[in-house]
């Protein structure tokens, strides 16, 4: 597995290193957003963890510049900053996952290995099941979703997630259940996290906010797809 380093603070990015290095990853460490960039056009990358105060493209324009590219693999943010709505921001953005500095290093792996394991499952056929649901698509051979028959990009963490709720059609999924069901963690979501993936994939799906087709919210309990 290839994982891209991006921290202009040299002791965090060499100790992140490390740590990958011991559990076998392949590491491209950068100090400069303009490397790091030049590395993501280059390479094949499976996940990347980026500093989100960096000089150049910070860590939140570059993870817009990789999902813009069409690229999928997971995105994990660093940051000492503690507001909600950055972290809201990073995850409007596309990432998956957020760090706030200082952490601890064995977290941060257990972080990196969680996201591997869906961006993994998410790429391997392992079922030839469809679900169809009034022009809605989920091939999980495929692991692709259709809307009219066009193909809707959605990170794997947005696919998991419409797939546990086109699973459970017709039920109503707590944000507790569908955190520990598709994140595979115990339940800590303080920060809005399910709540800013469930807007992201209804305005992929061209949802109306207020009276939305597929994903629907029941207020004060969670989610459902009818």
């Amino acid at each position: 597995m290839n994982i891209l380093v991006l921290d202009d603070e040299k002791e965090i990015a060499d100790l992140v290193e490390l740590y990958l290095k011991n559990e076998e990853y392949k590491v491209f460490k950068f100090y400069n957003s303009k490397e790091a960039v030049e590395c993501i056009d280059k390479e094949s990358i499976d996940l990347a963890i980026l500093d989100v105060m960096i000089a150049g493209m910070d860590g939140f324009e570059i993870c817009k510049y990789i999902r813009s590219k069409g690229l999928n693999f997971p995105i994990i943010m660093l940051t000492a900053r503690v507001e909600d709505k950055d972290k809201i921001n990073g995850l409007t953005l596309g990432a998956d996952d957020y760090i706030t500095k200082p952490f601890n290093p064995l977290e941060l792996i257990a972080r990196v290995k969680s996201a591997l394991r869906r961006y993994t499952k998410y790429n391997d056929k392992v079922s030839n099941d469809i679900i169809e649901i009034d022009g809605l698509v989920i091939d999980k051979q495929k692991h692709k979703c259709l809307l009219y028959e066009k193909e809707i990009d959605l990170t794997p963490i947005e696919f998991d997630i419409l797939l546990y709720l086109a699973n459970k059609r017709g039920i109503v999924v707590s944000s507790e259940e569908l955190f520990e069901n598709v994140w595979k963690e115990k339940y800590f979501d303080s920060n809005n996290t399910v709540m800013v993936h469930i807007r992201r994939i209804r305005e992929k799906l061209n949802e109306d906010t207020k009276k939305p087709k597929f994903i629907k919210t029941v207020w004060g309990i969670g989610y459902k797809i009818d």
